[in-house]
């Protein structure tokens, strides 16, 4: 079963600062993580619904399963990513593991 491994981001103090890093830096590290089939990183414009805008980035990073994600987090790569993102990361921001239907 496919896994996607999805970041929210919550909304940074300096929002070009945290850009520069994670587009310059963060994501394309990500990008390199073994066994990733797919990454797509997007920017919150508006709530639909009206509401408060509470997060600034989603992050989905696509895996065979499980077992492939955990080795992905496993690896230099994955570990070195996990360390940035608690640098970058607003408080707040969260992280969640998602079984794609």
């Amino acid at each position: 079963m496919t896994v996607k491994l999805v970041v929210l981001y919550t909304q940074p103090d300096d929002v070009e600062t945290f850009d520069v890093h994670y587009l310059g830096e963060h994501m394309p590290g990500a990008a390199s993580i073994p066994g990733l089939q797919r990454a797509e990183s997007s920017r919150f414009v508006a709530a639909a619904d009206g509401g408060e805008l509470s997060w600034f980035r989603m992050a989905e990073m696509w895996f065979d399963d499980e077992a492939s994600l955990q080795s992905a987090l496993a690896s230099d790569q994955g570990k070195a990513t996990a360390e940035d993102y608690q640098a970058i990361a607003p408080p707040g921001s969260r992280l969640f593991i998602v079984a794609v239907d």
